[in-house]
């Protein structure tokens, strides 16, 4: 999402990453900057607060809201994962936090691509990337 002041915020697994953005924005905003991004228009989810800016972002990929309530302790505006389950919508609006759901494929899909291109620059093989586009 090109911010520049992201650090690791879960030590137990290295699954939750923060960004402070050094300028607010609307999560309407947000939901565009992700959109544009990943190619996915995300599902979002308000929380009752909407028209306050959001300056920290919290990010799993993948199936990661299960996460949602430690993104929330941590103090995320917006916590923005891969997945969604029905439960989800209710927990964020009860915490008070926005929720982005970008899909699996489309938050997961640029580390499989990274990790592709280490393993090419560190064994010199030919390494492609096939991308399926799948719409969860």
């Amino acid at each position: 999402l090109g911010f520049a002041d992201r650090r690791m915020i879960d030590g137990e697994n290295g699954l939750l990453w923060e960004a402070r953005l050094t300028k607010g924005m609307t999560i309407d905003g947000l939901a565009r900057l992700v959109n544009e991004s990943l190619q996915r228009k995300p599902l979002l989810v308000r929380a009752s607060c909407a028209d306050r800016e959001v300056h920290r972002l919290v990010v799993c990929t993948g199936g990661g809201q299960e996460y949602l309530a430690k993104a929330h302790q941590c103090g995320a505006d917006v916590y923005l994962s891969g997945e969604i389950s029905e439960r989800t919508t209710h927990e964020a609006r009860e915490l008070g936090i926005h929720y982005l759901s970008a899909g699996h494929h489309a938050t997961e899909s640029y580390g499989i691509q990274a990790l592709g291109q280490k393993i090419q620059r560190e064994f010199k093989l030919d390494i492609h990337f096939f991308d399926d586009q799948n719409p969860a």
